[in-house]
């Protein structure tokens, strides 16, 4: 039983931390959901509309964020998730979140990522010399920093996993729960 930092914010996409939670908790791990503050969070659901260019945002389920930044302390935790939606845009930013995610780096631990949750990974300077995915929009950030941007929906490379969108979300979880049943 793994015990999973799950990282998002206000504007995180909200299929993607309840379809975590939900997963994490069938399989006997322990989701912790992390955040700027501890409150309710206001999530998002992002879709694709015929004759939009880009996505349409509207609002999504809830979830309770169980900690703050603040109060994480990497060592007692396995891995970390970070999720996507529009948080990433303004979580990457906060100095606290990109300290314990290079500390998770460093401990090898895993380091799971999917859609814009790459933008952390980036801000951190873990991206460079890696291969890895994420929403093909946000891929010019992996390539600047350094990364090799892939099409596939997931993609392993040591100890990070990336996924592409929600829709990744089968091939994603194989690859995770792959990881974590490979250090138990």
């Amino acid at each position: 039983m793994s015990k999973i930092l799950v990282v998002t914010g206000d504007a995180g996409e909200s299929y993607e931390a309840l379809y975590a939670v939900h997963r994490f908790r069938e399989a006997g791990h322990i989701p912790v959901i992390a955040a700027p503050s501890k409150r309710r969070l206001h999530l998002v659901m992002h879709d694709f509309e015929p004759g939009w260019d880009t996505y349409v945002e509207r609002p999504g389920y809830g979830l309770e964020a169980d900690i703050t930044f603040d109060q994480v302390s990497p060592a007692e935790y396995d891995a970390i998730l970070l999720l996507g939606g529009r948080a990433p845009e303004y979580l990457r930013n906060n100095v606290k979140l990109l300290d314990i995610t290079r500390e998770f780096a460093g401990a090898g631990k895993w380091l799971f990522s999917i859609c814009h949750g790459i933008q952390i990974l980036v801000a951190a300077g873990l991206v460079s010399g890696r291969c890895v995915t994420c929403y093909d929009q946000v891929r010019a950030e992996v390539t600047q920093s350094g990364g090799t941007y892939r099409t596939e929906q997931a993609v392993r490379d040591g100890r990070i996993v990336t996924g592409q969108t929600w829709q990744s979300h089968p091939e994603f979880y194989r690859e995770v729960f792959a990881c974590l049943e490979s250090d138990s």
